[in-house]
């Protein structure tokens, strides 16, 4: 037994916590501050002592994709590039390299689960402090109209709450994050701030790809909209903050700054179990929520306990406590929820009478355009996004077709094209890899000329909540410990593939009036992440967004857990983070998911006296 388990016979807490991530560790963090005794059970490996270990994983890996740094090892043989099998693993993980056609259905290979149609492209981590880990930082506010798609504009559903009822709560949490940005940049399409409000730190500059881009649309006009880049508000220090350091301009933001510079979940994790009320249990997986003498609350949560990714069970238990709250993501919640039948006294999964558990599985699939611009701008150098154009994430088109947010990429075609490495070996190779292509001074030429004007920009589109997009139980797939793993129903709908169609349009004429050469693949071939729309072929990508599967709302009948994340059919259990979501929206989530835990917290609080 290692100094960060619990023994099996544990004591009770006031509050028992499921994940560490960034809405578990704000929740404990404010719980531990207020002298509440808090328990949280983490699937994923202990805190490190510091990142050395992370930063040498993801060096050595053959694979620099968000995932790699994190345990568990995303290779069982790195050098033959041979996948870890999910199988053999305690608490396997996604990754985005199995969405090719020979692998995203491959038990072996894919911990997902996948029936299609078409691929859900996005991951996340099962590792302490969660997927946030890897997350580029951005931290943008919802705009009102995405709290209100079904009253404004007769599509999608409306939330059971306002931006005026997270106005406050935003703003603590860019203060526990810490957001470099600027309010006159950020007060558009209905965002307001309080009187006097100003964020932590001021905003990063504008790279020279932003400085290209504004000058060259700035002020057109497109859908109604007067297009502006804005700089984009970033959980990374402009400045010292929290005894952090400032950026230095890494592009590696995704998977892991180098100098912590960007906020992590370990941050506010560290900060709850510094209150020495916080204890966390690591490497257990929690495996049914169980109720309580009276079938109504919840009067415990199971777990099990490994000895390493592919090690055997060292411990079995069930944590007590008064409250209980799952902040495990939005696939793995519903999971756990799904899982919890209680011997047949929820055989439909704990929290499920709605039958909503797993439903509306949603993402922002991404369309990506890159080219080569009019002069040199210098990228991959500054984090990989520092401003977008915001102008098209709201307007009258919501009626019709899906809006979108364009994020500017500093790190050239690494996202897209693999670069700088595919250029380079394209270039010696030549078209005939039997012989040497270019060489000596004219191959420094070549990819000088290259390397210096690469850019690409992502359209984050926002997808329709989609009760068939869902999460279930995968009947045979297990992982080592024997549990489920999750099966993924996922597609698009033509709402969110017409407004793919205009970020394709849209990026054809922001090329235009850059003047630059547009090199974006618009003839994909077939695979699980490509559609067909109106003639069009697609390629998608995901954002990592994962959102859905347990909504909030103001019905009992229609939704999962109220506007305080109090689950309607247990009033001592909670649900936080992306999976509460009833609609995308069009922001990137990760400031919305630490308002809501924030807010949820308090309500905690009132309801522990």
């Amino acid at each position: 037994m290692t100094a960060a388990t619990e023994p099996t016979a544990a004591p009770a807490y006031d509050v028992v916590i499921v994940g560490s991530g960034i809405s578990g560790a704000m929740m404990a963090k404010q719980l531990g501050e207020a002298g509440k005794k808090v328990l949280i059970l983490e699937a994923g490996a202990p805190l490190p002592v510091n990142i050395d270990g992370y930063l040498h994983t993801f060096f050595q890996s053959p694979a620099k994709v968000p995932e790699s740094p994190y345990i568990p090892n995303l290779f069982s043989d790195a050098a033959t590039f041979t996948l870890a099998n999910p199988t053999l693993l305690n608490a396997p993980r996604p990754t985005v390299l199995t969405l090719s056609a020979d692998s995203w259905q491959n038990q072996s290979q894919s911990y997902l689960d996948q029936q299609g149609p078409t691929a859900f492209a996005s991951t996340y981590e099962r590792t302490n402090a969660g997927t946030a880990r890897h997350w580029l930082g951005t931290t943008l506010r919802h705009v009102p109209h995405d709290f209100a798609m079904r009253s404004t504009y007769g599509v999608e559903i409306d939330w059971p709450l306002t931006y005026a009822d997270l106005e406050d709560w935003y703003g603590q949490a860019e203060a526990e994050i810490g957001v470099s940005a600027n309010v006159a940049d950020q007060a558009y399409l209905g965002i307001t701030f309080p009187a006097g409000y100003e964020y932590p730190m001021p905003a990063l500059p504008n790279t020279l790809v932003d400085q290209y881009v504004a000058a060259a649309v700035d002020g057109k006009q497109l859908d109604g909209a007067t297009l502006t880049v804005t700089t984009t508000p970033a959980g990374r220090n402009s400045r010292p903050y929290q005894n952090r350091r400032a950026c230095g301009g890494n592009t590696n933001c995704i998977p892991i700054c180098p100098i912590q510079a960007k906020y992590d979940p370990s941050v506010t994790l560290n900060a709850a179990l510094q209150t020495g009320n916080v204890t966390i249990q690591y490497q257990t997986v929690a495996v049914s929520v169980d109720l309580a003498g009276d079938d109504t609350n919840i009067g415990g949560i199971s777990w099990v306990q490994y000895d390493g990714p592919d090690g055997g069970v060292v411990g079995r238990g069930t944590a007590t406590g008064t409250i209980y709250v799952l902040a495990a993501h939005a696939i793995e919640t519903p999971k756990l929820l799904l899982m919890s039948t209680n011997g047949g006294k929820t055989p439909n999964g704990i929290a499920n009478s709605s039958d909503q558990v797993g439903r509306n599985l949603m993402d922002h699939p991404l369309y990506l355009a890159w080219g080569l611009a009019s002069k040199q701008v210098f990228p991959y150098r500054g984090p990989l996004s520092t401003s977008g154009i915001e102008s098209l994430r709201d307007g009258a088109f919501r009626e019709d077709r899906a809006a979108f947010r364009i994020e500017i990429g500093n790190e050239g075609w690494n996202f897209p094209g693999g670069d700088p490495y595919t250029s380079l070996l394209a270039e010696v190779l030549g078209d005939d890899e039997s012989q040497i292509g270019t060489a000596g001074a004219a191959l420094v030429a070549t990819l000088n000329g290259r390397y210096t004007r690469q850019f690409r920009m992502a359209f984050l589109v926002e997808q329709t909540p989609d009760p068939e997009n869902r999460v279930t139980l995968s009947p045979t797939w297990k992982d080592k410990l024997g549990l489920p793993r999750p099966q993924i129903h996922y597609q698009l709908s033509d709402y969110t593939k017409a407004g793919f169609a205009a970020a394709r349009q849209t990026a054809d004429q922001l090329f235009a009036w850059m003047g630059a050469e547009q090199v974006t693949d618009k003839n994909p071939a077939a695979g699980p992440t490509t559609f067909s729309y109106e003639g069009q072929d697609y390629i998608y990508y995901g954002a990592g967004h994962v959102v859905g599967t347990c909504r909030m709302g103001g019905d009992a009948a229609t939704s999962v857990v109220d506007a305080n994340l109090r689950t309607w059919d247990h009033p001592n259990l909670y649900i936080l983070g992306s999976s509460v979501f009833p609609t995308i929206a069009t922001a990137n989530p990760t400031l919305t998911i630490a308002a809501l835990a924030l807010r949820a917290a308090a309500t905690v609080l009132t309801q522990l006296g």
